[in-house]
């Protein structure tokens, strides 16, 4: 029933668990908390489809008469009959490849990701204003978000985004700086910078590769659109306490319909009107974010408790045996 169990929790919390928490609307108003929530959920989904296979692995080797696991896997068919020996290995197959899948995607991710930023700085470095002028340009209040990383586009539509990394930039053309007032390109550097500084591109390539590694018939698309818009929420409420809403929204507007390279983090985007609605609405909740909080804990700890700690039992019992 181990096997059956992790099997069950891990589908659920791949596919419909993801698809239903990514229709609510209350993440908004804890956005912090949202994301831990999200993360627990993959790490679950993960953990327990490993389990499946390691309780899957237990069964076909179960203690034979001299009380030592069984040699060969074929020879729990007479015990565990066709059918069921048959699902079996059928699932304890596609551990395997979710494990190999989850290997090969945080890689691919990783590299592919870097490289694509590695690149693109080097362009936005050769093209961009040096940061003697970019500071020159730069309006006196964003003038100390500026840092050593910013570079200026001769770009006449307003965009703006960051390329995370070691050797981080935050971009933004002369559209911004000729377009908008002096606060709203403070909201709009603030906003970067809060991507920069809490290296959201890492949570968003840990969901991008988790994604990748389950396959198509279980995996959920939302876990992955849900955590991008909770960053950029953040990213928003950093920017918010700097210079309040209207700014903010203002500049998000304005930089709205600007085009960006993949690997980047944009302020604009497809997501902008929801944004600019939140910044009008309720605000953030520390009652649904001790909720939130409190369901990721669950999350975690209940199945472990509940579903791993008898196969671990027996697990141990076998391999002492």
């Amino acid at each position: 029933m181990s096997a059956l169990a992790f099997t069950i929790v891990a589908l659920l919390l791949s596919g419909p668990v993801p698809a239903m928490l990514a229709r609510a609307t209350w993440p908004l108003r804890a956005p912090r908390a949202a994301i831990v929530l999200w993360q627990s959920i993959a790490l679950a989904a993960v953990l327990a489809a490993f389990s499946a296979g390691i309780a899957i692995a237990s069964r076909l080797f179960v203690p034979g008469e001299d009380g030592r696991p069984t040699a060969t896997l074929t020879s729990e068919i007479a015990v565990l009959g066709w059918p069921l020996w048959s699902a079996y290995v059928l699932v304890f197959a596609l551990t395997l490849m979710i494990g190999a899948r989850l290997i090969a995607s945080v890689l691919n991710v990783a590299v592919a990701t870097r490289r694509r930023r590695a690149h693109h700085r080097m362009v936005v470095d050769l093209v961009g204003s040096s940061q003697a002028k970019s500071t020159e340009l730069c309006s006196h209040y964003a003038r100390p978000l500026a840092g050593t990383g910013l570079r200026i586009l001769d770009v006449a539509q307003p965009l703006a985004y960051c390329l995370p990394g070691v050797r981080s930039r935050v971009v933004v053309s002369e559209g911004v700086l000729n377009t908008l007032s002096d606060r709203e390109i403070t909201a709009i550097l603030t906003h970067e910078r809060a991507h920069l500084r809490a290296r959201h591109d890492l949570v968003l390539e840990m969901f991008t590769a988790v994604h990748a590694a389950f396959p198509r018939l279980v995996r959920s698309g939302s876990a992955l659109d849900a955590v991008r818009l909770l960053v950029e929420a953040l990213a928003d409420d950093a920017a918010v306490r700097t210079t309040g809403p209207t700014p903010l929204a203002r500049a998000l507007v304005a930089c709205a319909s600007g085009r960006t390279p993949r690997g980047a983090l944009a302020a604009g985007g497809p997501t902008t009107v929801l944004r600019v609605r939140r910044l009008g609405g309720k605000p953030n909740s520390l009652f649904l974010a001790a909720g939130a909080y409190a369901a990721a804990a669950a999350v975690l700890v209940v199945p472990t408790v509940a579903l791993a700690v008898p196969w671990l039992t027996e697990l141990h019992r076998l391999f002492l045996a």
